[in-house]
């Protein structure tokens, strides 16, 4: 495996490396030859000789070529690597479908054909962007994920294989000793951290790249909240969820400190940890480069300043992609206070009971598409009620699939099908349910509005206005958002 010469200027990783610069944490990892083992370039170990230094895009490209993980630093800690941002479509869909779980319960020739090319290209891509094929970069995220529930969690190893979705503990064991060059018993007597982490009940750090305007993202939410289902309150959300037909809740809250967000889960089944973790880190955009995204959107003076007050701003995600729908098609034409009071009203009506106990306001779980397609739906208007069932119904049988996080090509003609979901809605759902950093709901009043400051603008103006912000359409669009609240508050 060859190291990073093409992606990244290797005299500006080596500045990068000396001065340990914390803004590019996460962009790059650094193999040390004399160690054999990898680091991130805010490792507080001793800086190598530049001869014995080589860098790679991903941790995954590094431990392909045989480095081993650095136990002070912890790589698996790092934020999101974004190597593969504006590079390739395909490789970023790929590491999508594999967070997801698609090489967990798949082969590398599936994958391929989700994405509508051959495995050997596939293999192409990934080498190109990424350094390093798809299965491996399937194992490093299994194992960092292993890493990190050794760290900081007490589950029995079996469960913390399982979690990490390996198949055998004989196998886990097997990775491990290879890649650390310990058991994984030795290295949970050398972690770090501890916590109160107990069966059922997981606590983890979750990296981000700062800025993170965690404020700003809770006040878009609030409003948001479904009543029964979300919540924000303490300065956190808090929400049900349904994950292979069992009940859960998590709850999300910025530290003070160290650039990470702690997540609480609450689940039965320890098994499906990495792909809850996997849509949290998509709900709440933790793979953002907020330096790269505001470099490119600080020139437009419209969105200067916005830019300066809400360094950070993060385009929210959602649990899933059919309650976001859902959600977006209640929300048509009403303002957002009259669209969550349908929201909950839905909820109470034919959302199942939530099977936890809940101190605060968590009550049902999201009514699931067999339910509401076969639900009376009162309380809306027809066309609306009609626009519901037939998502629900389309949902129910398959021939929508939000599950993934990835689109397939034949998803938003499809979606906008259905009676009564037009562009608004399904650029909506593109930018929250898919994680599209271009899309952008042009049609939104606010927008127009928000765009045109004193006088509202034509959708043909503000899409011509807002050709000049791709690939980063999506966060221009909460920044406008943004500026729309400020001035009403």
């Amino acid at each position: 495996m060859e190291p990073l010469t093409t992606q990244f200027d290797p005299r500006i990783c080596e500045r990068a490396r000396r001065a340990r610069d914390p803004h590019f944490d996460g962009r790059f990892f650094i193999g040390v030859t004399s160690t054999g083992i990898y680091c991130r370039p805010i490792c507080p170990s001793p800086s190598a000789k530049r001869t014995n230094v080589r860098y790679f895009p991903t941790a995954a490209a590094a431990a392909e070529a045989g480095f081993r993980p650095c136990l002070r630093c912890r790589p698996e800690t790092a934020p999101g690597t974004p190597a593969w941002n504006g590079t390739s479509a395909t490789v970023s869909r790929g590491l999508k479908l594999i967070a997801a779980g698609a090489l967990d319960e798949g082969n590398v020739e599936q994958l391929a054909a989700r994405l509508g090319l051959s495995a050997r290209h596939l293999h192409r891509l990934f080498l190109q962007h990424l350094g390093a094929p798809p299965v491996a970069v399937a194992q490093t995220r299994r194992l960092q994920f292993a890493k990190q529930l050794l760290d900081e969690t007490r589950l029995p190893m079996a469960q913390v294989a399982l979690a990490s979705g390996f198949q055998s503990i004989r196998r886990f064991n097997h990775v491990v000793r290879k890649l650390y060059a310990r058991t994984p018993s030795e290295l949970r007597r050398l972690r770090q951290s501890r916590t109160a982490s107990t069966h059922g009940e997981y606590v983890l750090r979750l990296a981000y790249r700062p800025p993170y305007d965690w404020n700003a993202l809770l006040e878009f939410l609030a409003p948001r909240a479904t009543p029964g289902v979300e919540e924000v309150r303490d300065d956190s959300y808090r929400r049900s969820l349904v994950f292979k037909r069992q009940h859960g809740k998590l709850e999300v809250r910025a530290l003070k400190s160290g650039h990470a967000l702690e997540v609480r889960i609450q689940f039965p089944e320890p098994a499906c940890l990495l792909q809850i973790i996997a849509r949290v880190r998509a709900m709440f955009d933790l793979s953002a480069d907020p330096a790269a995204i505001e470099r490119h959107l600080r020139p437009d003076p419209l969105l200067a300043s916005g830019l300066k007050r809400h360094r950070g701003l993060r385009v929210p995600g959602a649990w899933d992609g059919f309650e976001l729908a859902v959600r977006a098609v209640l929300g048509q034409q009403i303002t957002v206070g009259a669209a969550t009071t349908l929201a909950g009203r839905l909820v109470r009506a034919h959302g199942e009971a939530l099977r936890l106990a809940d101190s605060g306001g968590l009550t049902h779980v999201f009514p699931s598409p067999r339910a509401l397609a076969n639900a009376r739906l009162q309380g809306l208007p027809a066309a609306r009620a009609r626009s519901l069932q037939l998502l629900a119904a389309a949902v129910d049988a398959g021939r929508l699939r939000f599950a993934s996080g990835v689109p397939d090509k034949r998803f938003f003609t499809e979606f906008q099908g259905i009676a009564g979901i037009g562009d608004w809605t399904a650029q909506y759902v593109a930018m929250r349910a898919f994680n599209e950093p271009d899309a952008f709901p042009a049609g939104d009043l606010v927008l127009l509005r928000s765009a045109g400051r004193n006088r509202p603008l034509t959708k043909a103006a503000l899409l011509k206005r807002a050709e000049g912000w791709r690939p980063w359409r999506a966060y221009a669009a909460m920044h406008l958002w943004r500026a729309a609240a400020d001035r009403n508050n």
